[in-house]
């Protein structure tokens, strides 16, 4: 198994200026590598308030060590708090953007209201998690080995939920971290152009 290496253990890195519309980025299992600032970045450049938390916190060890160590309740706390911050500092709206868990993550908190937006890279709430999101969503599916989508998207569908779609089945399933995917340029380039596309639609006036 992979060690993860997370540059700033422990801190929330930052880009762009409070005030703007908020983006948070939510890492996957394999925890935050340097490769988010690949999205944090060119999202600030476009107008963005952008944070990028450390889900785990620790020192690095094996992925699915941290995985299983992380208290879902404690990060959601942790995010909502961040949104919650960015929007008193005057940001008019707040989007997720999360990957693999993150992204699960992102869906679980969307159900409460707080956002404007949020965009999953390859994650799904089940039938006993899911409940109604009432913001835009756009989701990305990558590899043969990825979540099944089907019934997600199918009761998204159902709720009414605006909702955006994109599959990739030639990628490897980590679709966020290029340290560990097997993306191309194109489709790497792609899946950031739509969710800055998403973004800036339902985030910036």
């Amino acid at each position: 198994m992979t060690l993860v290496s997370i540059p700033f253990r422990g801190t929330t890195l930052e880009y762009g200026t409070p005030g703007q519309p908020l983006v948070i980025l939510l890492h996957d299992w394999y925890g935050r590598f340097s490769s988010l600032e690949d999205y944090g970045i060119p999202l600030a450049q476009r107008g963005f308030h952008v944070l990028v938390p450390d889900l785990y916190a620790t020192d690095a060890a094996d992925a699915a060590v941290l995985f299983a160590r992380l208290n879902p309740s404690v990060a959601l706390s942790m995010i909502e708090g961040l949104v919650r911050s960015g929007r008193a500092n005057g940001a008019p709206r707040a989007g997720l953007v999360g990957f693999s868990e993150g992204g699960w993550l992102a869906l679980i908190l969307a159900q409460s209201g707080i956002l404007d937006a949020v965009v999953a890279y390859d994650a799904v709430l089940n039938d006993e998690e899911l409940g109604v999101l009432p913001c835009p969503v756009q989701l990305h599916f990558a590899g043969v080995n990825g979540p099944d989508p089907e019934s997600f998207v199918a009761r998204l569908l159902a709720d009414g939920t605006t909702l955006e779609r994109f599959d990739d089945f030639t990628a490897a399933r980590s679709f966020a971290s290029r340290s560990i995917s097997a993306l191309t340029t194109e489709s790497d380039t792609l899946a950031f152009a739509r969710t800055a596309d998403f973004l800036e639609r339902y985030l910036i006036d």
